[in-house]
């Protein structure tokens, strides 16, 4: 009996970015701003010898016409958007708006990565993989 899985859409980065972020979360668990763990995610994904850029304004598009630049915290490999937060919680807005800068982004794959909850790391991966009107 054969069994098709589906395949993982960057899945040696996506790996290696939930991986960084467990690690970040058991050297400082929820006690930093936002920035220290910024700067620490984007130091790992250096010494992974991933490409990272910290900030980029990307362009968001609607109906294949750009209607604004949105600034991501980083962007992995120029494949991968990556949202971090230090909140105790991440709301609905926070999901939400993370969704649309992605579906908006010429982006397929979208981490939001929340270091402040008290019960350990949040990690909401998301996958947009539609077609898209360049």
């Amino acid at each position: 009996m054969t069994q098709n899985y589906a395949k993982l859409l960057y899945k040696d980065e996506s790996y290696i970015i939930q991986g960084i972020s467990f690690d970040i979360y058991k050297h400082f668990r929820n006690n930093h701003k936002e920035k220290i763990y910024h700067n620490a995610f984007f130091l790992s994904l250096n010494y992974k010898g991933l490409k990272v850029e910290k900030e980029k304004r990307i362009n968001i598009y609607y109906n294949g016409e750009k209607v604004g630049t949105y600034t991501p915290d980083l962007i992995v490999n120029d494949i991968i958007l990556v949202e971090l937060k230090a909140k105790p919680n991440l709301t609905k807005d926070d999901i939400k708006q993370f969704w649309y800068y992605l579906k908006g982004s010429q982006y397929k794959v979208g981490y939001l990565i929340n270091f402040g909850a008290p019960g350990g790391v949040q990690i909401i991966r998301r996958v947009y993989d539609t077609a898209r009107k360049k």
